[in-house]
C-alpha cells in the first residue's frame, strides 16, 4: 500500500470482528514504533502488549470508569478488540539523558524543556503503530485512560511509577457492520490545508 493511501485510510475503528490478530503483525507494529524519533535518542517509551483474552479482559476491568454505561455501544465495540497496546513514557529517561556529559546540561531541571518531549516522542511512536495497523489491513482506535483508574491499571499490570500511560490502542479486524459511534469526524468537517497552514507569516 502506498504511504499516501495509509495516511488517507487511517481512522479510528470502534468495533471489531471476532477474529484473532496474527502475533507477527503485532510484532511489526511495535518494531515500527521503536523507529520513531526521540529527543537525544532518549527512547523513553515503553509498550504494554495485551493480546490474550485474560489480559484484555483485565485491562477493561481495571480501566472502565465506575459510572460507565454497561449498555454503551462504544464500550461494547471497543471491548471486542482482541489486542490492546498501551504506550507509556518516562520523563526521567529524558531528564537523565540531557544531564549526561554529551548534552551539556548539568542538572535535570524540567524548566529547560520548551515542551515535554517525552509525550511528543511517545505520541509519534503511537502514530507509527496506527499507520502500521492500516498497512496491514486492520483497524485501531487510540483513546485515553480515565485518570482515576490509572493507579488500578498500574497495580494490575505492574507498571512502574516512572512510566506514564498516554492512553491505549485497541487493534483488530474491522467489523464488517461497524455501525457504532463514528466519533467526531462524523459531526465535524476536516479543516482545509489552507486554513491551518500559514506561509511566511501568520495568516499569510
Amino acid at each position: 500500500m502506498e504511504f499516501s493511501e495509509v495516511v488517507r485510510r487511517r481512522r479510528m475503528v470502534r468495533r471489531y470482528a471476532d477474529r484473532p490478530v496474527d502475533p507477527a503483525l503485532v510484532d511489526r507494529m511495535l518494531e515500527h514504533a521503536t523507529r520513531a524519533p526521540s529527543a537525544g535518542f532518549s527512547q523513553g517509551w515503553a509498550f504494554l502488549r495485551l493480546d490474550t483474552p485474560v489480559d484484555v479482559a483485565r485491562f477493561w476491568e481495571v480501566t472502565t470508569p465506575e459510572h460507565a454505561d454497561p449498555e454503551s455501544r462504544w464500550l461494547a465495540g471497543m471491548r471486542s478488540a482482541p489486542v490492546v497496546i498501551v504506550p507509556l513514557t518516562s520523563k526521567d529517561a529524558y531528564l537523565d539523558r540531557y544531564a549526561a556529559p554529551d548534552k551539556g546540561w548539568t542538572d535535570r531541571d524540567e524548566a529547560r524543556w520548551p515542551v515535554p518531549y517525552w509525550y511528543v516522542d511517545a505520541g509519534m511512536a503511537t502514530l507509527l503503530i496506527l499507520q502500521t495497523v492500516v498497512e496491514e489491513g486492520l483497524g485501531a482506535c487510540f483513546f485515553g485512560i480515565t485518570p482515576s483508574r490509572v493507579d488500578d491499571f498500574r497495580a494490575a499490570f505492574g507498571v512502574p511509577a516512572a512510566y506514564q500511560p498516554l492512553g491505549a490502542v485497541t487493534i483488530g479486524h474491522r467489523h464488517p457492520d461497524d455501525t457504532g459511534s463514528r466519533g467526531s469526524p462524523a459531526r465535524r468537517e476536516r479543516r482545509a490545508v489552507d486554513e491551518v497552514v500559514h506561509r511566511g507569516y501568520w495568516g499569510g
